[in-house]
């Protein structure tokens, strides 16, 4: 017999989705493309306003869309339950050369 376990799913993102719809009480969908699955998500409009506020205030950011993998649809699949945490990511500085003593 098999040991029961828990599938979640992440999907990180740095690129405001831009197929959204507003669907049934305000909620927002819309897909990612993972690798050529489709990930379908429905979020709260509190929730989407996460990845709206990370669009206006980061130059750089990125959001991590984690939850149940769904039903399973032509395309991909639905994620069920998702959330929404967003990052600001700040751009990396340039390495200094390392100084080498010199032999003298």
């Amino acid at each position: 017999m098999a040991v029961a376990g828990k599938l979640e799913l992440t999907i990180k993102i740095n690129d405001f989705p831009t197929n959204v719809e507003t669907v049934d009480n305000g909620w927002k969908k819309f897909e990612v493309d993972c690798d050529g699955r489709i990930a379908s998500i429905t979020v709260k409009p509190k929730v989407f306003k996460k990845l709206e506020e990370a669009q206006a205030n980061y130059p750089m950011w990125v959001a991590a869309i984690a939850g149940k993998m769904g039903e399973l649809t032509d395309k991909g699949f639905v994620l069920n339950e998702p959330n929404i945490q967003v990052f600001e990511r700040k751009p990396k500085a340039p390495k200094e050369p390392v100084a080498t003593p010199s032999a003298e």
